[in-house]
C-alpha cells in the first residue's frame, strides 16, 4: 500500500486536527509535508488514529523517501544514532564521536543556551550524569585545543545537536571535534529537532534519555527504554565523589591573556584552599590571577584536612549532582571551617553546600540554569549581570536563617542566586563567575573575595 504525508494528515482530520493530535503547531505539520516525513515520536499517535500500520508508513511513494525502514529494526531512512527516553519518546539522528556498547550512555537530559564555549562545557564536571542538548546550531565551528579544557577529562555522558558538527574554522583548533570525542569514548547525535527538546524540558521537566550509536546499526528500543527508566535519576546522588580530584594539589596558572596564554602566579599575597566538589580550571586560574596560591583538595576533606593548610581563605567550588546527598560528608567539613573564621566562597554546588551547612535546605528544580545569558540582579547594588550557570538545584530562601541574607536573584523565575552572612566571613553565589564559557560581569567576586580576606586578616 503506498500512502502520502499528505493522505495521512487528511485521515487525521487535516493540519489543524493532526496539530492537536501530535501536540505541536500547524508550522510544524506545513514541514511534515514539506519534507515527506512524519517525526518518529508521533508514529504511535498517528497509528492509533488513523488505523495505519508500520507497513503503511514504510511504502515508498513515488519521488520520497519512506518515512521508516528496517535497517534491520525498526529505522527511520538515513538514522544511525537515538535518543530514547523514559517515556518511549524516540529522536532519530545521525551519530558522531565514539560508538556506543549495546546499553548505551543513560543520564538527565538538558539543554544549554550558550552561543559559544561547547568544549568548555562538555569538560565542566558539573554536567556529570547529564546528556547536553546545545540549542545554537554550529557546534564545532571553533575544533579543539588543549587551552580550552575545563577539567582533564569530559564529564558529560554524550550531546545533542541538530546541525552535523560544523567543520573547524579557527586558529586555535588543533582536532576536529568528532575526532576529540572519538578519543574520549564520547557519543553525539545530530539531525535532532533540538527546538521540540528544548520545549519538553522547559515544559515537563528534565527527563531520563539513553544515547544509542551501536556500530552494527541494531536498536533494542525496549530494552534502551527499560534502561532510561530504571536509572534513578539526579536527585539523591552524590556525584562529587566521580568528579574530585584523587589527592591535593598546588596551582599557580593564571587566566589566558591573549597572545600570551596562561602564566602562572610567582608572587602570592593570600593562600586559599580550594576543595573541589568538580572545579573547573579556569575558575583555579581567577584565584591565582587575583594574587592567591591556590591548594586543591578533595570533596571528602574534613575540617581538619583543609585547616592544617594554614589558608586565609577557603574556596568552595561548583560541581554535579545532588547537594543533600553530598553533604553527607561535606556539610560537617564546612561547618567546621566556619567555625574557625576563616573567609569562605563558594559558587554553584559550593554555594548550594554552604547554604546547608548553615542550616538552610536545597531542592530539585524542574529545568535548572544551563547557558551563559542568565540575568540576575544583585541585590546589594542593584546592578543586573548576565552570567554562566550550570545547575538543576537551588537554596530554599524559606529556610535561610536570620543570619543569613539573600544577595542575588534569578531574573527568570526569581530562585535564589546568591547569598551573606551577617556574622561571619562568607558568601556565596549560585553562578560561575570565571565564565569560561560566558560573560565577565562577575569577576568582581574574586575581588569582594580578596577584600574579605584582607579585612579580616588585617
Amino acid at each position: 500500500m503506498t500512502i502520502t504525508i499528505d493522505a495521512i494528515i487528511d485521515r487525521l482530520g487535516g493540519a489543524d486536527a493532526a496539530a492537536r493530535l501530535a501536540g505541536v503547531s500547524t508550522e510544524a505539520v506545513r514541514k511534515w509535508r514539506q519534507a515527506g516525513a512524519i517525526p518518529s515520536r508521533h508514529w504511535a499517535s498517528v497509528i492509533a488514529a488513523t488505523g495505519l500500520t508500520l507497513t503503511d508508513l514504510q511504502a515508498e511513494t513515488a519521488g520520497e523517501k519512506p518515512a521508516m525502514t528496517e535497517i534491520p529494526g525498526i529505522v527511520p531512512f538515513g538514522a544511525t544514532a537515538a535518543l530514547i527516553l523514559s517515556d518511549g519518546t524516540v529522536f532519530w539522528g545521525r551519530g558522531f564521536g565514539a560508538h556506543t556498547p549495546a546499553s548505551g550512555p543513560v543520564g538527565e537530559l538538558c539543554f544549554n543556551t550558550g552561543m559559544t564555549g561547547y568544549q568548555e562545557t562538555l569538560t565542566d564536571p558539573s554536567y556529570a550524569g547529564q546528556i547536553i542538548t546545545f540549542t545554537f546550531p554550529h557546534i564545532g565551528n571553533v575544533g579543539t585545543n588543549n587551552d580550552d579544557l575545563e577539567a582533564g577529562s569530559v564529564a558529560a555522558r554524550g550531546l545533542v545537536i541538530q546541525q552535523d558538527i560544523t567543520e573547524p574554522s579557527n586558529w586555535r583548533s588543533a582536532q576536529h571535534l568528532d575526532a576529540w570525542l572519538k578519543a574520549r569514548g564520547i557519543t553525539g547525535v545530530s539531525g535532532v529537532d533540538t527546538r521540540a527538546i528544548t520545549v519538553r524540558v522547559r515544559d515537563g521537566g528534565a527527563p531520563t534519555g539513553v544515547l544509542a550509536f551501536p556500530a552494527d546499526g541494531k536498536f533494542d528500543l525496549a530494552a534502551l527504554r527499560a534502561r532510561a527508566e530504571a536509572w534513578p535519576g539526579l536527585e539523591g546522588m552524590d556525584l562529587a565523589k566521580d568528579v574530585t580530584c584523587a589527592q591535593t594539589y598546588a596551582w599557580d596558572e593564571t587566566q589566558y591573556e591573549w597572545p600570551a596564554g596562561t602564566g602562572h602566579q610567582t608572587a602570592p599575597k593570600h593562600h586559599v584552599v580550594a576543595v573541589d566538589f568538580g572545579a573547573k580550571r579556569n575558575i583555579l586560574r581567577c584565584l591565582a590571577s587575583a594574587g592567591c596560591r591556590v591548594t586543591v583538595v578533595p570533596a571528602t576533606s574534613s575540617a581538619e584536612d583543609i585547616l592544617r593548610h594554614k589558608p586565609d581563605g577557603v574556596f568552595l567550588s561548583n560541581g554535579p549532582g545532588d547537594p543533600a546527598a553530598t553533604g553527607v560528608y561535606a556539610v560537617p567539613a564546612i561547618q567546621g571551617v566556619l567555625a574557625s573564621g576563616l573567609p569562605v566562597f563558594g559558587i554553584c554546588l559550593g554555594h548550594q553546600l554552604l547554604a546547608r551547612a548553615l542550616g538552610a535546605s536545597t531542592y530539585k528544580m524542574e529545568r535548572g540554569h544551563r547557558g551563559a545569558n542568565q540575568p540576575v540582579k544583585d541585590l546589594t547594588t542593584g546592578k543586573v549581570e548576565i552570567t554562566s550557570q550550570n545547575h538543576g538545584f537551588a537554596v530554599d530562601l524559606k529556610t535561610l536563617p536570620a543570619t543569613v541574607q539573600p544577595t542575588h536573584v534569578s531574573l527568570f523565575d526569581g530562585s535564589n542566586e546568591g547569598l551573606a552572612c551577617i556574622d561571619r566571613p562568607a558568601f556565596s553565589v549560585q553562578y560561575h563567575p570565571e565564565a569560561s564559557p560566558g560573560p565577565s560581569d562577575s569577576h568582581y567576586l574574586f575581588g569582594r573575595f580578596i577584600e574579605l580576606i584582607e579585612r579580616t586578616r588585617a
